[in-house]
C-alpha cells in the first residue's frame, strides 16, 4: 500500500473508532486526526529507525505527549486521545499470525511471531506509561523547592 493510502485510512479508521467511543463534536475530528497523525510518524520513523518496537516507542511517547497536551486544551481525559490515536498502532496483524501457527500447531512460528507482538505490546505501553508517570509527577516536582533555596529562607 503506498504510504498516502495507509495515512488515509488510518485517518478514517480512527474516525470509526472515536465515533464508537462517543467523542462527539470537535473533539471527534482531533481524534481522527492525531490518529492519522500517529500513523504518518510511524511511516515517517521508518529509513531512521529499522527496529519497529523502536518505532512503536518513539510514536507512543510522541502521542501520549500530545494527548496529555490536547487534554489540557480541551479539558478532556488524557486516555480519551491516547487511546484513540494509538488504536492504528495496535499489533492486530502480528496478533493474528500469532495465534494462526498456534491453532495449527506450529510451534516454531508460533513462539518466534509471540515474541514480536509482545516486543510492540511492550513497546507501545511503555512509551504511554512513562509519559504519564511523568506528567502525573510534574505537580510534585514544580512545588518542591531548591535546597540553596530553603538554605537562604532560614
Amino acid at each position: 500500500m503506498t504510504p498516502w493510502i495507509e495515512i488515509i485510512a488510518a485517518f478514517f479508521g480512527t474516525l470509526g473508532f472515536a465515533f464508537l467511543f462517543n467523542i462527539r463534536g470537535s473533539k471527534l475530528w482531533y481524534a481522527a486526526l492525531g490518529g492519522m497523525l500517529a500513523w504518518a510518524l510511524f511511516l515517517l520513523l521508518a529509513p531512521v529507525v529499522p527496529n519497529e518496537a523502536g518505532r512503536y516507542f518513539i510514536v507512543s511517547v510522541c502521542t501520549t505527549c500530545g494527548a496529555e497536551v490536547m487534554a489540557r486544551l480541551l479539558k478532556t481525559p488524557a486516555s480519551t486521545f491516547c487511546i484513540i490515536w494509538l488504536l492504528p498502532l495496535v499489533p492486530g496483524g502480528a496478533l493474528y499470525y500469532t495465534m494462526t501457527y498456534g491453532l495449527a500447531g506450529e510451534w516454531m512460528l508460533f513462539a518466534e511471531k509471540a515474541v514480536y507482538t509482545i516486543e510492540l505490546a511492550v513497546a507501545l505501553s511503555l512509551g504511554i506509561v512513562l509519559v504519564t508517570a511523568a506528567v502525573r509527577h510534574l505537580p510534585y516536582f514544580k512545588s518542591k523547592k531548591c535546597p540553596k533555596q530553603a538554605q537562604k529562607t532560614r
